[in-house]
């Protein structure tokens, strides 16, 4: 547990740089060797060989093989970079760009990612939750804000990571929606790559076991998002019309007012009227995804938030979702393999890409995938972020493979799995000469 009073949270006075003509600049180094102290070094020199400006903020990421030395690792980080306020965790795997600027998602390896970024016009604005040692939800906004302090008025963007222990992320994470409304928040929760294996969050020269830390950066910066939750749509949507807490009891075709079959009767007859390839793949990789807008007539790729099919009544006919829902909310049900995962991605990059218009370049990204992504589901190494590179162009990215994955759908922030969530990062306007 955090030994700090009260809230539990520690943060720092944010650094704003002043206006300058550099431009930002954001770069990503990783390195493979084995010794904690050479790994280090060698990201370190990587980065600021390419920054070629003071930086004014890190992310970190370190592989489980490092387990043993986590709590080495921020002091031996100060003493390379001093005056930079850096955040970080640990991976099952580490994604990060080499020196010959190829991404690399780094499975099972012994891996450092670093990211070094000087962001004029930028506030940072480090700090770390007890995740378990909330604000009430019916309280006040300014709780929030708070607790992690920032300015809601500068529409703060967050980058957070948690650690896969703590019950309060989801009330965390809805509790920043309160208080940040409209802001775009991601990140993803720390792994080891071993079951119940042990994991380390950073933050401003200190490691933690428990809670969340994370970034709120506000100014000259914007941060767009990427969810891709890896699914495709099968059959209609259905409207829910009587549900309790997790459980849907009754639901109809959207173009019926009601119907006479139980909702595991109409899922049996979806899944009865798909090709046999379909239908073998819904034995094992069948979910559900939950409209977020209750406007949209046609509803496709981002509008969904895809939650697991938990189990099914027999003697009732209701199905359990791992979610709550409500009456008057559109269902449809999901398959998710390989191939869906690979066209929903390149179907989200086409969108994101058409949608710019003469915005500053992108200066950089991150990338927090799930443990169950990356060569285990596509038998290809560096899948993703080769299909995201490949679509908007070279830039440094760095992140990890995550026991979760933290992102928007629609208006509010959510815990993924089996997601690949991106943010990309630009200045708002280019520095005036």
């Amino acid at each position: 547990m955090s030994r700090f009073p009260v809230l539990a949270t520690h943060f720092w006075t944010p650094r704003v740089m002043d206006s300058v003509t550099m431009p930002s600049k954001w770069v990503s180094s990783l390195s493979n060797k084995v010794s904690l102290e050479a790994a280090l070094e060698d990201v370190v020199s990587q980065a600021c060989a390419q920054l070629e400006a003071p930086a004014t903020l890190g992310f970190i990421y370190v592989s489980s093989a490092f387990t043993s030395e986590y709590s080495r690792l921020m002091p031996l980080l100060t003493e390379l970079l001093p005056n930079v306020p850096l955040i970080g965790c640990s991976g099952g795997g580490i994604i990060g760009t080499q020196a010959d600027r190829n991404i690399q998602e780094a499975e099972d390896e012994v891996a450092i990612s670093l990211v070094l970024a000087y962001l004029p016009d930028v506030t940072v604005q480090p700090f770390h939750v007890d995740t378990d040692r909330l604000p009430d939800l019916d309280g006040s906004p300014g709780a929030w804000s708070r607790l992690i302090g920032a300015d809601p008025a500068q529409s703060p963007c967050f980058v957070l990571l948690s650690d896969p222990f703590s019950r309060g992320i989801k009330d965390f994470l809805a509790g920043l929606d309160y208080a940040y409304a409209g802001t775009p928040k991601i990140g993803g929760v720390a792994s080891s790559g071993i079951v119940n294996g042990s994991v380390g969050l950073f933050c401003h020269k200190r490691m933690y076991r428990e809670g969340t830390v994370g970034f709120a950066l506000s100014g000259n910066l914007e941060m767009e998002t990427i969810v891709a939750q890896g699914c495709r749509p099968i059959g209609s949507a259905f409207r829910v019309t009587e549900s309790e807490r997790n459980i849907v009891i009754k639901m109809s075709p959207e173009e019926e007012f009601s119907s006479r079959l139980s909702p595991l009767e109409q899922l049996q007859n979806l899944v009865q009227s798909l090709d046999e390839d379909d239908k073998l793949l819904a034995q094992t990789s069948l979910f559900v995804g939950v409209a977020q807008t209750e406007f949209k007539m046609s509803l496709g790729a981002g509008d969904f938030l895809v939650r697991n099919l938990m189990g099914y009544d027999p003697k009732e006919g209701a199905l359990a979702i791992g979610d709550r829902i409500r009456p008057g909310q559109r269902l449809q049900f999901h398959l998710r393999d390989a191939a869906t995962s690979e066209e929903d991605l390149r179907s989200l990059l086409k969108q994101h890409q058409d949608g710019l218009s003469d915005k500053p370049e992108p200066i950089g990204a991150l990338m927090f995938a799930c443990l169950g992504r990356g060569e285990s589901l596509y038998e290809e190494k560096n899948f993703d972020s080769q299909l995201f590179t490949e679509a908007l162009g070279m830039m440094p990215i760095a992140g990890f493979f995550c026991n979760g994955e933290i992102g928007p759908v629609g208006d509010s922030t959510y815990l993924h799995g089996f997601t690949s969530v991106f943010g990309i990062f630009r200045p708002k306007y280019a520095p005036k000469p």
